[in-house]
């Protein structure tokens, strides 16, 4: 143990018959505080240890808080930090800045840190962006609390002390029980003070641009964050849940602290927990007060969307997007899909622009995501995707503009009135646009960058505007450098993941935000009675400035994972016979261009030097287009493979054609060449977008 027990859990003794009782009493907590991970709320079904009531992880009662090493869980109704709650006398006044607000003579409640032993879980690896597994697995006894410990292991130890770190997430099962946990964690290893969004709710987005740009009440900014989210997988007791650490930048951890990370999940032995802290209540805005071995210990629970509306502020202008909202002739519908986007759509799209409550869809979080499937696309929007008039039947009206968001808010997908915006096309046309309708980007673009699986479409926006472009492997974090070395201003990945240098996270509500933008700029001069330019036209005059690439995206999911490495194996070997590949497309499709080159995409971080390996297998055809087969990082169980298909038209006259059907040849030639449904199993794929 790292302190003593002090003279009143002493005095706890009393009930107590013998003094070996109460220390086997005592080891009965500690053992208890080990956080079995069991997810039982209060009021759930509990069971019994040593005479002691078994209940959720990290909570204490019956005889157990007699032994509590520094203080008796019967804390005062008077204590801060009993529950995140505070006497009603002593609460702040209405409309109080709740981050400048602190108890004055009010008992500081203590703690004690507790060494527990613990063993290596087997694949802890953090994929492209977190450690993702089924529910259950996070559930085992020291799973979740082995992962946390292992971080902050992988952290400079004089930088973790006294600091202040941010913990919440997408509101998915299991993450109220989690962030009790790493609330103990972070005691335990010196952390000062600990940022919660109310509910526990905060976008990935907003997470970034809070260790970015949120000052304390003493002055203080974040070192990082735990995010709590599995992305755009689905929630619940049989479903996904997820955590990344982003670090002090606010975007998420690379490739070499991630690396660390895991080769610490391998070796350890112990982790810190602190004994003495009970359940902060996450759904009051409160700040509750501990006294530890390192001094002072806070939670602070705070409004989750006013950071990130007065960020929004300050990028957008509000006024004009609202002069469009009132627009008789404009409508949209936005979906959170039940994600945590809702709570900021609510207050951006409501109370800040003014727009009917009848544009929002699903935008109550809830832990199992409404029992779908958080992923902004055409097949897993269905709601949407019929509202727009892309499903069938068709709807006697339709808005001019959709948009819907995944779990944690950082995705997006752009709908037209019966159009979809694809997500390559989407960033170029933001980055087209940026410049005139977004005043963040008034003075200029630094430079743009797309995930390698991404059209090329951005590309031929960078060369005609005269920016630099780039071109990383899927992950966000592979922009974070380029940003912070001020080389790149707006990026984006096919996987409806656009952004800019405002934050270290793609961004689902400002991509939304962008778009509106820019529909505002369009029709700024354009009067009631006039036809309004729609998201269509938008995209429409894009092609017949920069030329058109056809595009899309198969996905195979929960592939065995040593299928799927059989096929990508394969497809490196037919990479060394380029005749042998073209003789099978010949055999194929003949109408279909030759391959000139094929490889296996590596990047080289132009900022420091470092390099990533085994990004995806690329081959270039002779008249510009590609076929990329890649295993998804994002999976909880199995593989996922994704095979994209692009082909560029720069005649004007032929960017209007079905993408189906433009690209129907060359997806025989992917199906073939790999052997797909040989290897997989698979006659077609999961998910088309």
């Amino acid at each position: 143990m790292f302190t003593t027990m002090t003279a009143r859990a002493r005095s706890a003794s009393r009930d107590a018959p013998s003094t070996a009782e109460a220390d086997n009493r005592k080891v009965t907590c500690v053992r208890r505080l080990r956080l079995t991970g069991m997810g039982m709320e209060s009021g759930s079904q509990q069971r019994t240890e040593g005479g002691v009531e078994k209940k959720s992880p990290g909570s204490l009662t019956g005889k157990c808080r007699d032994a509590a090493a520094d203080v008796s869980f019967h804390a005062k109704e008077h204590a801060i930090g009993h529950f995140g709650s505070v006497k009603e006398a002593d609460r702040a006044p209405p409309g109080t800045d709740h981050r400048h607000y602190s108890q004055v003579g009010v008992k500081m409640v203590s703690f004690e840190v507790i060494e527990q032993q613990t063993k290596p879980f087997d694949g802890q690896k953090p994929g492209t962006s977190g450690l993702r597994k089924k529910v259950k697995v996070f559930q085992q006894e020291h799973y979740l609390a082995n992962f946390v410990q292992s971080s902050f292991n992988a952290l400079p130890a004089d930088r973790v002390k006294g600091s202040t770190i941010v913990v919440s997430g997408d509101g998915r099962y299991y993450s109220k029980d989690a962030i009790q946990i790493i609330i103990r964690i972070a005691a335990a290893n010196g952390v000062a003070q600990v940022w919660v969004g109310q509910d526990g709710l905060l976008s990935t987005p907003a997470v970034s641009g809070i260790i970015r740009d949120r000052v304390g009440s003493k002055g203080e900014k974040a070192y990082g964050g735990f995010i709590l989210t599995a992305s755009h997988n689905a929630g619940g007791p049989d479903e996904d849940f997820g955590i990344k650490y982003n670090t002090e930048n606010g975007g998420p951890a690379l490739e070499a602290l991630t690396d660390q990370i895991y080769e610490n999940t391998k070796t350890i032995t112990t982790y810190l927990i602190a004994e003495g802290i009970p359940d902060i209540d996450i759904h009051k805005i409160a700040t509750s007060s501990f006294s530890g071995p390192s001094g002072p210990f806070s939670v602070e629970v705070f409004d989750a969307t006013e950071d990130y509306v007065k960020m929004m502020k300050q990028i957008f202008d509000f006024e004009a997007i609202s002069r469009l909202l009132a627009r008789p002739d404009f409508t949209f519908c936005y979906d959170a899909l039940h994600g945590v986007a809702g709570v900021y759509a609510k207050r951006i799209f409501l109370q800040e622009l003014g727009a009917q409550e009848s544009s929002l869809l699903n935008c109550t979080p809830k832990e199992d995501f409404g029992g779908g499937h958080p992923d902004p696309n055409l097949t897993y929007a269905k709601q949407l995707v019929k509202t727009m008039g892309l499903g069938s039947p068709v709807p006697e009206e339709i808005p001019e503009f959709g948009a819907a968001a995944d779990g944690d808010a950082d995705r997006n997908m752009i709908l037209g009135k019966k159009f979809f915006v694809t997500p390559s096309d989407s960033v170029a046309i933001i980055a087209a646009n940026a410049v005139g309708a977004i005043p963040y980007f008034r003075n200029g673009l630094k430079g743009v960058a797309r995930s390698m699986p991404t059209s090329a479409a951005l590309d031929v926006v960078a060369k005609g505007l005269g920016l630099r472009q780039f071109e990383v492997p899927t992950g966000w974090k592979f922009f974070g450098n380029l940003m912070d070395a001020g080389m790149c201003s707006i990026c984006g990945e096919e996987s409806f993941g656009t952004g800019s240098d405002h934050i270290r996270e793609k961004d689902g509500i400002w991509a939304v935000l962008a778009w509106l933008s820019i529909l505002a700029y369009r029709n700024r001069d354009v009067a009631a009675d006039d036809k309004l330019v729609t998201v269509e036209d938008i995209v429409t005059l894009h092609w017949g400035i920069y030329g058109r690439h056809y595009y899309t995206r198969y996905d195979y999911e929960n592939v065995d994972a040593g299928a799927a490495k059989n096929l990508m194996s394969h497809l490196v070997k037919l990479q060394s016979n380029l005749t042998a590949v073209n003789k099978i497309i010949k055999e194929t499709r003949p109408e279909v261009s030759g391959v000139k080159s094929g490889d296996e995409f590596e990047y080289k971080d132009p900022v420091d030097g470092s390099v990533s390996s085994h990004q995806g297998i690329r081959f270039l055809f002779k008249d510009g287009s590609r076929l990329v087969f890649r295993l998804s990082g994002t999976g909880s169980v199995g593989a996922t493979i994704r095979l994209y298909i692009e082909q560029y038209q720069s005649d004007k006259s032929k960017t209007g054609a079905d993408a189906s059907e433009t690209l129907a040849p060359l997806v025989d030639v992917a199906l073939v060449l790999s052997k797909m449904e040989e290897f997989t199993g698979r006659s077609a794929p999961t998910v088309i977008t």
